[in-house]
């Protein structure tokens, strides 16, 4: 029987408490031995009863985390991931609108280099990327990423400036640009687009558009690539998460998924 996986989360919010709730149902060889969160007595609530509470970095080495799961933003990346990757195997890096910042993925690997540890990057919204990055072994010639939300979804996000939202009557393309361009200023809607960049040709030449849509309801991701392998079209409709429209249930889902191959025999 393989031993059984000691997690630690880096922020507790719509994601990552739902990714705990998800390996609690599918009683996932996984114990959570740590959360870091702000430390306000309505973030510390959510904490599940019995799990510490982490004030420090430094205080994550004591834990012996076998995976250390970051979805917090920016801000949690540059004060946590030093300290994790130096006490665990692993971590994943969920909020990768940080990467938009070209040196900071060179010096986390080699922080994880220096300590024998690996920085996982999830999937999150979309799909297909193992299809994407094979392509771009040969090259790419163009790869577009779009995203359509329904407009409550773009609130509290610089479209509210472009847009009246709440008395949107029709489909809408208020954001044309660059994958950089798109996450930096929608780091929580077009997170996504970063993940495809680093697949494929990059965050300056992938391109973005960004939509709101009154008559849908879910969140959708359309991505089509061009090069020397052919051409290729991917499209999800995702459900949005419950407590935060602006991501969607496929991203807590990516995640449950990469945790739980960390102790299988067979990953696909």
């Amino acid at each position: 029987m393989s031993a059984r996986l000691r997690l630690v989360f880096i922020g507790f919010g719509a994601i990552n408490s739902r990714v705990a709730d998800l390996l609690k149902e599918r009683r996932a060889p996984v114990d959570i031995v740590g959360v870091a969160t702000k430390d306000d007595p309505a973030e510390r609530a959510r904490i599940p009863q019995g799990v510490p509470f982490l004030p420090s970095p430094s205080d994550l080495a004591a834990l012996k985390p076998g995976l250390v799961v970051e979805a917090a933003g920016r801000a949690a990346i540059d004060a946590w991931a030093p300290a994790a990757l130096a006490a665990a195997p692993a971590m994943i890096i969920a909020s990768t609108s940080a990467f938009c910042d070209d040196a900071l993925l060179p010096r986390l690997a080699a922080i994880a280099e220096t300590n024998g540890s690996r920085i996982m990057i999830p999937s999150g919204a979309i799909g297909g990327l193992d299809a994407l990055a094979g392509a771009a072994v040969l090259g790419l010639d163009a790869v577009t990423h779009q995203i359509v939300k329904p407009p409550v979804a773009w609130k509290g996000t610089p479209a509210e400036k472009l847009l009246d939202l709440a008395s949107l009557r029709e489909r809408t393309v208020f954001f044309e640009g660059s994958a950089r361009e798109a996450a930096s200023q929608y780091p929580q809607n077009a997170n996504a687009t970063v993940v495809t960049s680093l697949a494929g040709i990059g965050l300056d030449r992938t391109r973005v558009e960004l939509i709101a849509d009154p008559a849908v309801r879910l969140n959708g991701h359309t991505i089509t690539a061009e090069g020397a392998f052919g051409k290729m079209s991917i499209t999800l409709e995702n459900n949005p998460l419950a407590t935060n429209p602006k991501s969607s249930e496929l991203t807590a889902l990516s995640l449950v998924r990469l945790i739980e191959q960390q102790s299988r025999p067979v990953v696909i």
